[in-house]
């Protein structure tokens, strides 16, 4: 339940709105723009201490550290969606992207709380149970994301019912969460946690030990992993590995970003959409997730990203040959589950490479600083998908062509420092085979 809570604020300030702005006439550059607010997704380690430390008043006594915070941040999003339905975006668009800004802001803060509830939920002597936490996680989110990120599309359809109905009941829903984190237990493990209170604005001496406490807390866990990551790799291939994440999947968040406004723009109905990209999406998603995995481990990491990039690529091409033909619903059919099957793939070679660059010292801090990295790239430039198709005059078919062959520089880079990578993956291989 709480990896569904994770992915359903996604369709709130995602698909959902994306739809709602295209019907309402905004251009592809506006409804680009929106995509700003996903970075808070990709920096919320800055305030992820916050989440451990500090006690919200009459409510983390009741409830706990982790619950308390999480019904905290259901709250917001439920009122935020319960005002988003209540606006007109045609004239309200700035409190638009207010609103959107709050939910992603609380959205990014109870994924802190969901992880640690999840990761606690476990004592030492159940730590193989994580895996299997994490994968409930993993398909929660996809069925918050995609299971019910098509109930908005059916709700407004062809009834009567507009998309400020539709996010009435997107807010109902989201209270369903909050219901079931009462009924929830909190971790023994947070239960012993020492807190932090807020002090008063008149005790210097505690705001002092909060300031010292605060540049160690950022001296080791951001500082020394990454002076740990360049002085192991050496600045050349670091930078190489950096820039490779950074770029890798570019193209795919181009796609994605305007990918609703495509659909409607080409002449899809809204129930075409939120079957086809929703709910055959999730299925495929968790399935591919699974075979993609299987793949990978037979023919290696890097091979993995090699032909899970060139593959990515390829499927993007379906969707320029759909703005050729039109809206045929077989060739939408096939589009998804092709663009489903690759992106799932790549993306488990993606996590893999990640994970095989981390130093056993810094695990945690150097995963979440290379995953914020990817997710900030490519939520800052896909922000900027709308200015590229308005550039080239709506031109949907070249669009796609240009989405395709934005892996390629990643490819290149990883290439050139291949062999340096087949020595890490084959070392790591030799020490689990060592460890077995």
């Amino acid at each position: 339940m709480l990896g569904i809570a994770s992915g359903f604020p996604w369709v709130l300030i995602g698909s959902a709105l994306t739809a709602w702005l295209q019907e309402a006439g905004e251009t592809r550059s506006t409804i680009g723009l929106f995509g700003v607010v996903f970075t808070m997704y990709s920096i919320n380690m800055l305030w992820s201490p916050l989440v451990d430390t500090v006690r919200i008043p009459w409510l983390t006594q009741r409830l706990g550290q982790r619950r308390s915070w999480l019904v905290v941040c259901q709250l917001i999003i439920a009122a935020a969606c319960f005002c988003l339905g209540s606006v007109d975006v045609t004239q309200q668009l700035w409190s638009v992207a207010l609103l959107a800004l709050i939910i992603a802001i609380a959205s990014a803060t109870q994924d802190i709380a969901i992880d640690a509830y999840r990761i606690e939920s476990f004592s030492e002597h159940e730590a193989r149970l994580q895996s299997a936490g994490a994968a409930m996680a993993t398909a929660g989110w996809w069925t918050g994301y995609s299971g019910l990120g098509a109930i908005p599309f059916f709700i407004v359809g062809d009834s009567q019912w507009q998309w400020q109905d539709a996010y009435q009941v997107l807010a109902a829903l989201t209270l369903l969460f909050v219901i079931r984190t009462l009924q929830m237990k909190e971790p023994l493990a947070t239960q012993v946690r020492a807190h932090l209170v807020p002090p008063s604005t008149t005790n210097k001496a505690a705001w002092r030990a909060i300031l010292i406490n605060l540049v160690h807390w950022l001296k080791n866990h951001i500082y020394a992993p990454v002076a740990e990551f360049f002085q192991r790799s050496g600045w050349k291939v670091a930078l190489s590995l950096l820039l490779f994440i950074l770029l890798f999947k570019i193209g795919e968040a181009f796609l994605g970003k305007m990918s609703i406004v495509f659909y409607k723009e080409v002449g899809f109905s809204n129930e075409q959409i939120g079957f086809y990209s929703k709910l055959v999406t999730w299925w495929i998603t968790i399935v591919f997730s699974i075979l993609g995995s299987l793949v990978n481990l037979r023919a290696g990491i890097v091979k993995g990203l090699f032909i899970g990039g060139l593959a990515m690529a390829a499927s993007n091409l379906l969707f320029a040959w759909i703005a050729v033909i039109g809206p045929k619903e077989y060739a939408y059919a096939i589009a998804v589950l092709i663009d489903g099957f690759t992106s799932a793939w790549s993306t488990v070679a993606f996590v893999a490479f990640i994970s095989l660059l981390c130093n056993r010292a810094f695990t945690a801090t150097q995963y979440a600083l290379l995953a914020s990295l990817g997710n900030l790239g490519r939520t800052l430039l896909s922000s900027y998908s709308g200015f590229v198709i308005d550039g080239l005059g709506g031109d949907w078919t070249l669009f796609f062509i240009i989405t395709a062959l934005m892996v390629l520089p990643s490819l290149l880079l990883l290439f050139c420092i291949r062999k340096t990578l087949y020595a890490l993956e084959q070392a790591h291989y030799q020490k689990s085979q060592y460890d077995g």
